[in-house]
């Protein structure tokens, strides 16, 4: 049975599925999709062209599906796109894409957003991310699933985060991060490669082995011999048949917008 609170606002059109509970003083848009179940608690905006998944639950003073933070944004009708499950703390702002860039901000399922937590236009963010509180992702960011954001971190626009990604808090992210990576802060708040994701990948249930394989891998990898592509082609020649390896491998070689985040030779990062 749906529930919407007296002091809510639902304008006309707007979609409401099974089970949806709409808080005090609520704002839904008349282009707004809440799949079965979802919750708003409070004080929640949901506008624009916005769909939520079964199951979302969202707290007091977020706002979702408000237009991109484009200067070229004229008012066009493009999209935000959030899975099943997800849990949207408070104050967390999402806006929809741009034309520019596809048209549709898109976020995965069972994700954890925490307070003030912010996902910008045309991002694209996996399953299973946990993002800290006032960590945020600006515009055309590309997340795999169970990233891991530290809070207070930065991502500039375009940066890919590879899937099982650790990103440290207080942490400026400029430069693409491989899967299964550990991108640590060590000066000036921007981010270094400080070596693989273990305790995520533990955590995950990854055989020893396979973490093993990795860590062999990573160190030829970013080794101080020879250049990245020769060692690219060294790698992907010994554990072509190595699955998780070629996903480092293949996300290095990507053709992308931002370069790698590559280790800062002598700095160690703490453990």
């Amino acid at each position: 049975m749906t529930a919407i609170h007296a002091t809510a606002v639902v304008a006309p059109g707007a979609t409401l599925g099974a089970g949806v509970s709409i808080g005090p003083y609520c704002i839904v848009g008349g282009n707004a999709v809440l799949e079965d179940g979802v919750s708003l608690a409070s004080h929640v905006v949901v506008d624009g062209h916005t769909r939520i998944g079964p199951r979302t639950k969202v707290y007091p003073f977020a706002s979702l599906g408000q237009g991109p933070q484009h200067l070229k944004y004229a008012g066009e009708p493009t999209r935000l796109e959030i899975g099943a499950d997800n849990v949207i703390r408070e104050h967390v702002t999402m806006n929809t894409g741009t034309v520019q860039g596809g048209g549709v901000t898109r976020v995965g399922d069972r994700n954890f957003f925490m307070v003030n937590s912010h996902v910008a236009h045309d991002c694209h963010v996996g399953n299973n991310v946990v993002m800290a509180n006032n960590a945020v992702l600006a515009g055309h960011v590309a997340v795999g699933d169970f990233a891991v954001f530290g809070g207070n971190c930065a991502v500039h626009q375009f940066v890919r985060i590879g899937r099982y990604t650790m990103i440290s808090g207080a942490c400026g992210v400029a430069e693409d991060v491989i899967p299964f990576g550990y991108a640590y802060a060590l000066y000036n708040s921007r981010a270094s490669l400080a070596g693989l994701n273990l305790v995520g990948l533990k955590r995950r249930g990854v055989p020893r082995e396979q973490i093993h394989t990795l860590r062999t891998a990573y160190r030829l990898l970013f080794a101080e011999e020879g250049t990245l592509k020769e060692r690219l082609d060294d790698v992907s020649e010994m554990y072509r048949d190595n699955e998780a390896v070629m996903e480092i491998v293949d996300f290095i070689r990507a053709d992308a917008s931002r370069s790698i985040c590559l280790p800062t030779t002598g700095r160690q990062a703490p453990v």
